[in-house]
């Protein structure tokens, strides 16, 4: 493992994305203690897309329009679901922040962070096109190598979005205690995924 792995993700994890933003809301709208467990949904999320690339699936997805389409569309769908349901301030799986919804598990808030990165084709063919770049394919140990570099990734990606997530529950309470603001950012959050469904749609691979 070199510095420029290390700086290299650390750049692409802190980058606003999905798994950013559901860890933000969660921590908003939650606080601390569902901010950890989006955090932790988001990274094991990651886990089928690094055993993909290990096993050399990635490299099938690359090639395979008909799969990776269907994997974007589902992705796309759940996006659109998590746009809606915070939109609508309904609870549900989505992140709500009313009262009256009852509170959601840390199971089901670190599932629906697991559904984020699993239904995230791009995920996928970021370790087919990053991971090679580090790794010797050549090499005895180069599966091995592959493993812990994408345990690197993880672990990183946990502690990036823990620390989002912590910020956000910091300024929980001055949210919460202003309805107009707390609408607003509810909606901010619906339209930010409804974007980002978009945008995985029109995406090409």
């Amino acid at each position: 493992m070199t510095a420029e792995f290390l700086i290299t993700t650390l750049i692409v994890v802190a980058l606003p994305g999905t798994g950013v933003i559901y860890t933000l809301a969660a921590g908003l709208t939650r606080g601390a203690r569902a901010a950890v467990a989006a955090a932790f949904g988001c990274t094991l999320g990651i886990v089928p897309h690094g055993a993909a690339s290990v096993a050399g699936l990635a490299a099938l997805m690359h090639t395979s329009a008909l799969a990776f389409q269907t994997l974007k569309y589902l992705g796309v769908l759940y996006l659109f679901y998590m746009a809606w349901q915070m939109w609508r301030d309904t609870g549900g799986l989505a992140l709500a922040a009313q009262e009256s919804a009852g509170p959601l598990g840390p199971v089901r808030i670190a599932g629906a962070g697991i559904l984020i990165n699993l239904l995230n084709p791009k995920l996928t063919l970021f370790f087919l096109a990053f991971m090679p770049q580090f790794v010797d394919p050549g090499a005895a140990g180069a599966t091995s190598e592959m493993l812990g570099l994408a345990g690197v990734f993880m672990a990183l990606t946990f502690v990036v979005f823990v620390l989002y997530g912590l910020l956000a529950a910091q300024a929980r309470d001055h949210v919460i205690a202003r309805p107009k603001v707390l609408r607003l950012v509810r909606r901010s959050f619906a339209s930010a995924f409804a974007l980002m469904g978009v945008r995985l749609a029109l995406a090409g691979r």
